[in-house]
């Protein structure tokens, strides 16, 4: 229709298809998983569970595949996944840092470890490092209060921590990972 200000008429928008980005087979590893739990309504946390421990994290595709081969909406999936604190998005690093903020390590000291770390690694909790290598997340009480403060290092535990020796374990694990002495 013209426009009676400009004289101009205004074209039409072109939009592109781009196909189904489902078209193809789930993965044979996310397919067992969907299979085991095929027309049973009750296993939402448990199949988005298994398929963190499968890639690490809940890929956006993989939660598509999941919703369609459940007949679970979408929706509900990601309202599932987005209100438990235990489900990511993104891959996590290699080394997962997770400082413990229990009621034992919180008063230890685990608030100023959390900073050292963050300032260290120049990142914010619940993110990862740009070279992929490190994670930083708090935690609330892994069950080691006779060590507090606590820093998991990719499930090994490290008591007694300091924040500057916290920057020292980082500092050994990121040189361990890259192959430096």
């Amino acid at each position: 229709m013209p426009s009676a200000a400009s004289g101009t008429t205004a074209r039409p928008r072109k939009t592109v298809y781009l196909g189904d980005p489902l078209a193809e087979p789930p993965p044979p590893e996310l397919l067992a998983i969907l299979e085991r739990h095929r027309g049973r309504g009750d296993v939402l946390v448990t199949v988005l569970q298994q398929i963190q421990a499968q890639y690490g994290y809940l890929p956006e595709r993989s939660v598509r595949y999941a919703s369609r081969e459940l007949g679970i909406p979408l929706a509900r999936l990601y309202g599932v996944a987005t209100f438990y604190n235990q489900f990511r998005f993104t891959p996590p690093g290699r080394i997962q840092l997770q400082v413990c903020c229990g009621t034992a390590c919180h008063v230890g000291g685990a608030p100023a470890i959390v900073e050292r770390l963050k300032a260290h690694l120049q990142i914010a909790e619940n993110q990862t490092t740009p070279d992929g290598i490190f994670t930083l997340q708090t935690v609330f009480c892994v069950g080691c209060c006779s060590l507090a403060p606590v820093v998991i290092a990719s499930g090994a535990a490290h008591g007694r921590m300091t924040p500057g020796g916290a920057e020292s374990l980082v500092r050994d694990l990121g040189a361990a990972e890259e192959g430096r002495p």
